[in-house]
Parts: C-alpha cells; sequence; structure tokens
C-alpha cells in the first residue's frame, strides 16, 4: 500500500494534483484544503495517501496531513459516502470543525458540503459523534483560511466575489489561490476573479 508521496508538484485540477516522484506520475485525488496547501508548480510536496482499490478501479487519495486522511478513513466508513463525498466534507470544512460537529450532532454544518443531503449529514454525525473526541482537530484548514485572509484584500475579495455567484467556501478559496500563485501576490482583483472563475469552472 502507498502510505505517502513525496516528490514535485507537476500539475493539479479542481481535485486532484499529479505529484512526480523521481520520474513516476501519481494522480491523485484531494480534497480543496489539501490543493491549497501544496502550493504552485514545481514545489516540492509530501502527500499522505489512501490507495482505495475496487473491482474495477484503483484510487489514489491525498491528504496534506496524516489528521485528514483519518478523518477521511472514517467518513468512508460510513454507509453512503464514498470517496467522493468524503472529500467534499473536508473540502467544505476544517477538521477541527468537523470533529465539532460531530461532537455537538451538529448535521446542519455537515450538510454545508457539496452533495450532502440533512439525511446523510444526520447519519454521518450520529456515527461519527463517539469518535469525534480522540481525532484530530487541527491541520490543514485553519492554514487554508488564514493564508487566504493574510494574501491582502484583493485575493479575500475575490474569494467572496465567488461565493456571492454561488461557489462553495471551499472551491472559491482554492481558486482564487491557485490563481495567486499563477498571477503573483500583487495581482489586481480582476485578475484573481477572471482566472479564478475559469479554475473553478474547469
Amino acid at each position: 500500500m502507498i502510505a505517502k508521496l513525496t516528490g514535485t508538484l507537476d500539475d493539479f485540477g479542481p481535485d486532484w494534483a499529479v505529484i512526480d516522484v523521481s520520474g513516476v506520475g501519481y494522480l491523485v485525488h484531494c480534497s480543496a484544503r489539501t490543493l491549497v496547501a501544496l502550493g504552485v508548480r514545481g514545489d516540492m510536496v509530501t502527500l499522505h495517501t489512501d490507495l482505495q482499490v475496487s473491482e474495477n478501479d484503483m484510487r489514489l487519495l491525498g491528504f496534506a496531513d496524516a489528521g485528514e486522511r483519518e478523518w477521511f478513513r472514517l467518513l468512508t466508513g460510513v454507509q453512503g459516502v464514498g470517496s467522493k463525498m468524503a472529500l467534499a466534507v473536508l473540502s467544505a470544512l476544517t477538521v477541527g470543525d468537523l470533529r465539532d460537529a460531530c461532537a455537538r450532532s451538529d448535521a446542519a454544518m455537515v450538510a454545508r458540503a457539496q452533495g450532502v443531503g440533512p439525511k446523510l449529514a444526520g447519519r454521518i454525525v450520529n456515527e461519527l459523534r463517539d469518535k469525534a473526541g480522540a481525532m484530530p482537530g487541527g491541520g490543514v484548514g485553519a492554514s487554508v483560511t488564514s493564508g487566504i485572509s493574510q494574501a491582502g484584500s484583493a485575493s479575500a475579495d475575490a474569494v467572496s466575489a465567488l461565493q456571492n455567484l454561488g461557489f462553495k467556501p471551499a472551491v472559491a478559496a482554492s481558486a482564487v489561490a491557485h490563481a495567486q500563485a499563477e498571477l503573483g501576490e500583487d495581482a489586481a482583483e480582476a485578475d484573481l476573479i477572471r482566472v479564478a472563475l475559469r479554475k473553478a469552472a474547469g
């Protein structure tokens, strides 16, 4: 089993990254928060991974820290939650928010994730409530939010603009972070929005 990858960030998309490890490119599916934490193309990165094998598919999932990976494994243990749904939850909520939501049985918070309805959100918090206290609650989520807010008013306003257009907060933050990495720290708000829209819609 592949437990960790260390290599160069070769490429990325809305929910995936390619990590070049000694000339071999690994396609890794990630949450939006992990993608933002990876940085820009050419950066040296480390991902904690989970390999899922089914009858007709093999999928490698990547996480910025071991805590996010543990929450992913818990989430996919809940009936009705596949890998795509688990990544959606981890894109919408930090692991700290998820832990707190489960501890408080706050299904409404979990239902913020793309594609998670009230019934499934209730099942998630009910099944994971007793396990939440022993799980990590720090990790990549907080750093993503703070990174956007510290990057300057242009990026913060760009994130807000994308949210007003209907994009989920984590998707908006991820798209703007990637746009800023491409355009530079001094990019204007209008340019950030234009590039981020292309990335979010792609």
